[in-house]
């Protein structure tokens, strides 16, 4: 697994929004189903004192991880304070930070992310659904039921559809070591090539499946990353059928200038030699001739 594990205490900013509240129940579930930490803190400036979930909450992220030890966080927050909360947590040492939230200004996401990268933190978002290791931690929004501990590696721009390609694989009785869903705005902070160097250091992580679409180059720097890496790998492009200088779903699934189209990427990998599943319900057996 990456990122995290039973062992890492997690608190939540926005801890006690809707969103909050609703998913510190939820991660907390699967936190007992798998003897894990889970969530131990959350922060909403304002309403310290206060519970969610039995979870306590304070106003700051410094005194959270003062007194519950939290090395990871994710955050709920609205869209005009998530940039503040990011580089809150960065500056309070969290090393992983969550970001679900969507519709972030582009410059604030930028201006956060370099902060939190200069205090050794990564970002994982934001505009995502987070990550989660089976059997060990979940941080964020994903479907847990739909997981089965093993060893492949997933790293996605999308949501809904890394929950497919994981039930495609988990019903083919092929296994995940982490999921991560990096998001699909045109700023985030990890990218495939982040994800794909921790893949290759995880002992636990035989292939990866790298889910992407159109728009940008990040899928052919992670494919180069995984060939340098010797980590074998399996890519879906979404949106083969997607019209040019027109935004698919995410801010940064925009083809322009005739570049980032599925089709060119498609090429572009397959002629580096990595197999493209041209749907996601090939994905069991191109990621099983690998294994």
């Amino acid at each position: 697994m990456i990122y995290g594990d039973k062992h890492t205490r997690v608190l939540v900013q926005g801890a006690t929004g809707n969103q909050g509240a609703f998913h510190i129940d939820l991660m907390n579930q699967y936190a007992r189903k798998v003897g894990g930490e889970g969530i131990v803190a959350g922060v909403t400036p304002g309403k310290g004192g206060r519970e969610v979930h039995g979870v306590p909450v304070y106003d700051t992220v410094r005194e959270a991880v003062a007194l519950h030890d939290t090395t990871a966080s994710v955050i709920f927050v609205p869209a005009g304070a998530a940039a503040d909360s990011i580089m809150e947590a960065a500056d309070a040492g969290i090393g992983t930070i969550v970001a679900i939230t969507e519709h972030i200004p582009v410059h604030d996401v930028m201006r956060a992310v370099a902060y939190a990268r200069s205090c050794g933190s990564a970002v994982i978002g934001p505009n995502c659904p987070g990550l989660l290791s089976p059997e060990e931690c979940k941080l964020g929004i994903m479907p847990a039921p739909l997981f089965k501990r093993g060893p492949v590696g997933v790293i996605s721009r999308s949501g809904t559809l890394t929950y497919e390609v994981v039930d495609e694989l988990s019903r083919a009785g092929i296994g995940q070591s982490t999921v991560v869903g990096i998001g699909g705005d045109p700023i985030i902070g990890e990218t495939f090539v982040d994800c794909i160097e921790r893949f290759s250091a995880d002992p636990e992580t035989k292939a990866a499946i790298l889910i992407g679409e159109v728009g940008g180059a990040l899928e052919i720097e992670g494919a180069e990353a995984a060939l340098s890496l010797g980590l074998p790998l399996v890519a879906y492009i979404a949106g083969v059928s997607a019209p040019k200088e027109k935004r698919m779903g995410h801010a940064g699934a925009i083809i322009e200038g005739g570049e980032g189209d599925a089709e060119s990427k498609i090429r572009r990998l397959e002629a580096m030699g990595i197999t493209v599943a041209r749907r996601p319900s090939e994905l069991p057996e191109c990621i099983s001739d690998l294994l």
